[in-house]
């Protein structure tokens, strides 16, 4: 079945195309937390589907080698921007989840943020590919809305089936460790497309060594 997902790129670049940063220039307030908490300097991070930037930027503004893929050249540009002005030094490539090299441990941490584009088809698809990318003892950071933000309404997709369930991401991460793995419900301000009461999943988990 088509979703508003389904045109890929030029749904994106539709979405993006305007002077503000949809989801703002900070970075998601998870992903600092928990980088803060785990990760160090000169670690080499992936951002998967970064779109306008701020995730990867923060973490190259902390020191680590980040490399960013989205399929959105509208995105892509805006991201590029802001590493310019917040002289955070980005490896950008204009990429899709598909089409991205997704070499085997390659990274110290897979960033995820909000990327629930990924229907049920592509989502199982996905996750191995960034669990295999992951270097032995590497993290996987993942932030997603839960289904009860169908009633919240404040940002993500309208489709339940692309929303993350507890049950759903154990299943995903296959046997990667969970160090930590969180439903709750907080109020967010991440630009306009992210702003109110939202019904979140946060998730850390270890490959094994």
């Amino acid at each position: 079945m088509a979703t508003a997902f389904s045109d890929g790129a030029d749904f994106w670049n539709k979405r993006f195309d305007t002077p503000d940063y949809i989801f703002g220039r900070a970075p998601n307030e998870y992903l600092q937390t928990q980088a803060e908490r785990h990760l160090k300097k000169g670690d080499a991070v992936l951002c998967v589907a970064d779109g306008e930037g701020r995730n990867s930027v923060w973490l190259a503004k902390q020191g680590m080698q980040v490399d960013a893929f989205d399929l959105s050249e509208v995105a892509l540009k805006k991201a590029i921007a802001l590493a310019r002005e917040e002289a955070g030094h980005v490896q950008f490539t204009l990429a899709s989840t598909d089409s991205w090299d997704w070499q085997q441990n390659q990274y110290d941490a897979v960033v995820g943020i909000f990327i629930q584009f990924a229907d049920p088809v592509m989502r199982p698809r996905l996750f191995a590919q960034m669990a295999s990318t992951l270097r032995p003892g590497g993290l996987l950071i993942i932030q997603g809305y839960t289904p009860k933000q169908l009633e919240f309404k404040t940002g993500g997709p309208s489709i339940l089936e692309h929303l993350y369930t507890e049950e759903m991401i154990r299943n995903l991460i296959g046997d990667l460790e969970p160090i930590d793995l969180c439903l709750y419900e907080k109020e967010l301000s991440e630009g306009p497309k992210h702003t109110g009461m939202s019904a979140l999943l946060g998730l850390v988990a270890r490959k094994p060594v």
